[in-house]
C-alpha cells in the first residue's frame, strides 16, 4: 500500500509550510502598510504576527511562538483596536501641527538618534554565556508560576490601571467636547 510520502516527500511538503508562513507573514507586514484605514492597518499587523508565530513554531521553539501570540496578537493588537475606538474620528480633524512643534519634534527625533548610536557605539558587547541550566516549556513555566508570581500580578494590576486611566482620560476629553 502506498502512503503520502511515496508521492510527495516530506521535505518538500517542508519548505512548502515554511513558504506559506513566510508569505502570510509578508501579505500581513504590506497589509500593516498600506491601507489608508487604520484598523486594516492593525489586522494586517495581526497577521503578520501569526505568521511569525507559525514560522517560531516551524522552528520547534513552541514557547516563543506562543508568546509571540499572546503578547503581540493577543495584547499589542487588542490595544490598538481599543486605542482606535477610544479617540475621536479622524473626519473631525485635529489641529494642525505647528512649525514650531514639526522643528522641535525634529530636534528631539535626532537628539535621540544620536544618544542611541552612541551608546551601542560605546557599550563593551560581552560573549553570552552558555545556560546554566534546562529551558524547556515545562521549566519556564514553573519558575514563571512560581519565582515571578508576584511580577505577573503587578504587571496585570498596571494593566488595569492604565485601561481604567485610558477610559477616564477619554471620558474627561468627551464631558468637555459636549460643554
Amino acid at each position: 500500500m502506498n502512503t503520502i510520502a511515496d508521492f510527495i516527500p516530506p521535505i518538500l511538503v517542508a519548505q512548502g509550510i515554511f513558504w506559506l508562513l513566510v508569505l502570510i507573514a509578508l501579505s500581513g507586514a504590506v497589509m500593516a502598510v498600506v491601507p489608508a484605514k487604520i484598523v486594516h492597518n492593525v489586522l494586517g499587523l495581526a497577521q503578520s504576527m501569526f505568521g511569525v508565530a507559525g514560522i517560531y513554531l516551524y522552528l520547534g521553539s513552541q514557547f516563543v511562538s506562543m508568546m509571540q501570540l499572546l503578547i503581540y496578537v493577543g495584547a499589542i493588537c487588542v490595544t490598538y483596536i481599543f486605542a482606535i475606538m477610544l479617540s475621536p474620528p479622524m473626519e473631525l480633524g485635529g489641529e494642525k501641527p505647528t512649525l514650531f512643534k514639526l522643528i522641535l519634534a525634529l530636534i528631539a527625533s535626532v537628539v535621540t538618534f544620536i544618544a542611541l548610536v552612541q551608546m551601542l557605539l560605546g557599550a563593551q558587547w560581552a560573549p553570552l554565556a552558555a545556560p546554566g541550566r534546562d529551558w524547556t516549556i515545562k521549566t519556564l513555566g514553573q519558575v514563571l508560576l512560581t519565582r515571578y508570581f508576584l511580577v505577573f500580578e503587578l504587571i496585570s494590576l498596571l494593566l488595569v490601571v492604565a485601561i481604567i486611566g485610558a477610559i477616564m482620560i477619554t471620558n474627561l476629553g468627551v464631558s468637555r467636547e459636549r460643554k
